[in-house]
């Protein structure tokens, strides 16, 4: 019995390490379901005015801001479903009581890209957003053809001159000029745990059937 020993007890270890991973895997899982609804209660409450001052704290609150836009945008590469490729147009805006901040007004088909859009009263329903757009291998922008791949709000506020606040908007009342709001919603954000958990159950049952089959092994080889 003692030639079982050590397998025996290595098999049991490293199974009851990666069910544990499994079940901690689950408990991520309950954990991301109940922030994303809490996500999804902030998106759909009612809109505030803007705040006189804001933070990231504030990420996803819904509000409406009145103003003007200044004809200056940056255009993000984008793509919308049953629209295809085209790019995100954020506006430099000037709310009514003299704050210029940035305004994703939404999306645009690559052939809209050049028109000109002036000036134009708007009142926009959104939310305040920080998107986590940017990694190691996103491209810096280019300026030349102001075609950006991410949106960086401190970056795109300093290019533009704004205070480094985004409204995503959802709603817009006024001259939108061709623009397709895209709300924000929670499908980005990652929710990958079930697939984790099944993953390490997996593993799980494939260690314990190694296990048994050394065990199975050295009891052939005492024969």
């Amino acid at each position: 019995m003692r030639r079982y020993l050590f397998p025996a007890i290595l098999g049991i270890v490293g199974c009851a390490i990666l069910i544990w991973l499994g079940l901690w895997q689950l408990d991520r899982m309950a954990w991301k379901h109940g922030m994303l609804d809490d996500i999804r209660q902030g998106i759909q409450d009612d809109p505030v005015p803007l705040p006189d001052q804001i933070d990231p704290s504030m990420k996803y609150l819904p509000v409406t801001v009145t103003g003007t836009t200044t004809g200056q945008e940056i255009d993000v590469l984008s793509q919308m479903r049953d629209q295809g490729a085209g790019y995100q147009v954020v506006s430099r805006f000037v709310t009514d009581d003299g704050r210029a901040i940035l305004l994703d007004r939404g999306f645009i088909p690559q052939e809209a890209r050049h028109l000109d859009r002036k000036p134009t009263r708007l009142r926009v329903t959104g939310n305040l957003h920080w998107p986590a757009d940017v990694s190691s291998s996103t491209p810096a922008p280019n300026l030349d053809e102001n075609i950006w791949f991410s949106r960086n709000v401190d970056a795109m506020a300093k290019h533009l001159d704004t205070l480094p606040v985004l409204v995503v908007a959802s709603y817009v009342q006024g001259d939108a000029q061709g623009v397709m709001p895209m709300p924000v919603t929670v499908e980005g954000i990652p929710d990958n745990h079930l697939s984790y958990a099944i993953q390490w159950f997996m593993i799980a049952a494939t260690w314990a059937v190694m296990t048994l089959a050394l065990i199975w092994r050295i009891r052939q080889r005492s024969y």
